[in-house]
């Protein structure tokens, strides 16, 4: 096997110490270049996946802000006249 410091030629099979995988990102002993490589291919598609989701979310949360913003004024909107509304009734009925 490599000696410490050394790091294993392409396509070299080096056993890595470990229990039994319990997680997908574990490793089992006897793991390979080749399949750390894979994994860490998978795990950058992952990645790049994630990224994009958390990039559509930003949008829909920028969306969600406007939309609340906007309700928020047809709201005050609303209460005002309904107050002004109230108002004026009161006035008409000397109350």
């Amino acid at each position: 096997g490599p000696g410490p410091g050394r790091l294993p030629a392409a396509g070299e099979d080096v056993p890595l110490e470990g229990g039994p995988p319990d997680h997908s990102y574990s490793l089992s002993s006897g793991t390979t270049s080749e399949e750390l490589l894979r994994k860490l291919n998978e795990q950058r598609d992952i990645i790049a996946l994630l990224e994009v989701k958390m990039k559509e979310m930003k949008g829909s949360i920028r969306r969600l802000r406007l939309a609340e913003a906007q309700l928020r004024e047809e709201i005050r909107e609303k209460d005002r006249l309904l107050h002004a509304a109230s108002a004026g009734t009161r006035k008409r009925h000397g109350l």
